[in-house]
């Protein structure tokens, strides 16, 4: 299977910590983001899932669910979360965990959604999932993805940037530049008409005219 921008995210039935999960079901009218680890009782992973669970409350003042994924059984998973809470945040070690996690140990999905790492095997020689993510909306349509090899750890400061920019360009139409992040101006892409621009941007739209082609294409807005 070969997601592609714009493609119905499918519907799987998940094993899960929190018990069996129709994914659509599971998900209602909310944003989602899954993300793949390599394995359960790894460095890097630990410092990964530690800080999903303490961004937790950001992803939901987003309306968005989070839920993780490994190729380790959910009877690991939840011996995981022992370490995960503990290593993130020692208050927060009795609380229940703020997100689930899928039993992948057949890599079923991996295969499916493309994310087996082909350099990185567990103990027993097996391939490992890369470190993916799949931003999911309301619709339930891929919105956004991110690959990384097992090697190299993500930037969840990134993550809520990216989610930022996709729900703020579902509502209007806008386009975030370089480093952009909530509150700074954003970008009007050239396919929204100059009759349309008071519509959507009634504070008005800055133009740059100062480059040495003279053309207006870089429109700026406060939003």
């Amino acid at each position: 299977m070969s997601l592609k921008l714009g493609d119905e995210f499918p519907n799987f039935n998940l094993k899960t910590t929190a018990g069996d999960i129709h994914l659509h079901e599971w998900l209602a009218d909310k944003w989602g983001i899954l993300f793949s680890h390599p394995a359960d009782y790894t460095p890097v992973c630990t410092t990964e899932l530690s800080r999903a669970a303490k961004l937790a409350p950001e992803f939901a003042k987003r309306n968005t669910k989070l839920i993780g994924l490994s190729c380790d059984t959910v009877e690991s998973h939840h011996g995981w979360i022992k370490d995960l809470q503990a290593y993130g945040d020692k208050d927060q070690s009795s609380t229940e965990f703020p997100f689930p996690i899928i039993d992948d140990n057949d890599r079923k999905l991996a295969k499916q959604l493309g994310m087996i790492d082909p350099a990185e095997f567990d103990t027993k020689g097996l391939p490992l999932t890369a470190r993916a993510v799949f931003f999911i909306g309301p619709d339930k349509k891929l919105k956004a993805s991110l690959l990384y090899p097992a090697t190299s750890g993500r930037n969840f400061d990134e993550i809520l940037r990216l989610l930022d920019s996709l729900q703020l360009s579902a509502k209007l139409p806008i386009a975030t530049p370089v480093d952009w992040k909530v509150g700074q101006k954003v970008m009007v892409p050239p396919n929204v008409k100059d009759e349309d621009v008071a519509k959507h941007f009634p504070q008005g739209v800055e133009i740059r005219k100062d480059l040495p082609s003279g053309k207006g294409y870089i429109r700026m807005a406060q939003v």
